[in-house]
């Protein structure tokens, strides 16, 4: 068994070094992963991604003899909280999460407190398609020292149905506009829901005086002073939002149903095929489409860890890198199965154009702006 060096573990901020595996031996790695069941906590809101993973778990038990449970959870920092009450009662061995989706402040937070296996990510025999080209070392500007995989690309884009809105707003301050030309129209997730959370940033990141903080660590000090458009924005959007700012949608699915049901003029998603996607399978109508404001799309990788004290650390290797696989990848990319972007680089499909990106702040603005919003506006 190869162990990581209490040295190497320093340099890359790895707080917990259990690393036994030894991930040269990739055959080794599959036969002792034959018979492991893999309980993957991963957002449960999507069926189209719920089909997916049931059929990831199929093909991952007829080839590998791995089992694959999808722990469906609304918001992954319960996961993260739960990992973090097994390290304080020193469970080093035999936890309950196996494999968990993460990115942003999730990823911050595990990495932090020493709850990663790993380096592992660029050990994988799938490593070698990935697509180097896209920020798959970094996490909201958190290098990822090799403690998680990367699986998709995410964008924070808006849909419209074309028939009903011809000219979709171009920034924020002319989807403001917009909502108050047509009162009660225009809704965002309530934070911290993830889509609601992103609003507000890529709001702040158009709306700022200077964005260049938003990429450093939260300065307490300035906070209010550089987050003041922003309350001042949503101040005024508030008043001519859907339920004039009273209530809040719980999420993506909500905001498409609603602009199904002509209530909203505008859908958000992270999924830039969302669209597509929605209009296949007959939630939205034909006339929908996806757009990103001219400043660009918020854009992120989002990835696949593996707990510290992870029971089926074999399989879960297993589970992630079948996931980056070019077969994986390609049907994950179909918009007919779910539409996420593909990490790796796909020889037979090709890779579909994404919209212009705009990079993730700090991870620390999520919580920061969530506490904030919250304060301000939470019922």
């Amino acid at each position: 068994m190869k162990y990581l060096s209490i040295a190497t573990a320093c340099a890359l901020g790895v707080s917990s070094v259990s690393i036994a595996t030894d991930l040269s031996n990739w055959e080794q790695i599959e036969k002792d992963a034959k018979g492991q069941t893999v309980y993957f906590n991963a957002w449960g809101g999507s069926q189209e991604i719920n089909a997916y993973l049931r059929w990831a778990g199929d093909t991952l038990e007829d080839r590998y003899g791995v089992t694959l449970e999808h722990v469906k959870v609304s918001d992954i920092a319960e996961t993260v909280n739960r990992l973090v009450a097994e390290k304080a009662a020193d469970k080093t061995e035999g936890g309950s999460v196996d494999m968990v989706w993460i990115n942003g402040e999730n990823f911050k937070s595990m990495k932090s407190n020493g709850l990663l296996f790993g380096p592992f990510a660029e050990q994988l025999p799938n490593w070698s398609i990935v697509d180097k080209s896209l920020p798959v070392t970094a996490d909201f500007t958190e290098p990822t020292n090799g403690l998680e995989a990367p699986w998709g690309m995410g964008q924070l884009v808006f849909i419209h149905d074309q028939k009903t809105l011809a000219n979709p707003p171009t920034s924020f301050v002319e989807m403001l506009s917009l909502a108050k030309a047509n009162p009660g129209k225009i809704a965002y997730p309530k934070p911290p829901q993830f889509h609601g959370t992103s609003f507000l940033k890529a709001a702040l990141l158009e709306l700022a005086t200077d964005s260049a903080p938003l990429y450093q660590p939260v300065d307490e000090a300035r906070f209010d002073a550089i987050t003041a458009p922003l309350w001042a924005y949503l101040d005024e959007l508030h008043p001519v939002a859907w339920r004039n700012g009273k209530q809040f949608p719980a999420g993506s699915a909500e905001t498409l149903q609603l602009l199904d049901d002509s209530e909203l003029l505008l859908a958000i998603t992270f999924n830039p095929n969302a669209a597509e996607t929605a209009v296949k399978n007959g939630t939205l109508a034909p006339s929908a489409k996806a757009f990103a404001f001219d400043k660009g799309a918020l854009s992120n990788i989002h990835y696949m860890g593996v707990p510290w004290n992870a029971n089926a650390k074999e399989g879960a290797l297993v589970a992630i890198n079948f996931l980056m696989s070019e077969e994986a990848q390609a049907r994950k990319a179909n918009s007919d199965v779910w539409g996420d972007p593909a990490v790796v680089k796909l020889s037979s499909v090709g890779n579909k154009p994404l919209f212009k990106s705009q990079p993730e702040p700090h991870p620390s603005w999520q919580v920061a702006l969530e506490k904030a919003w919250l304060e301000r506006y939470g019922q």
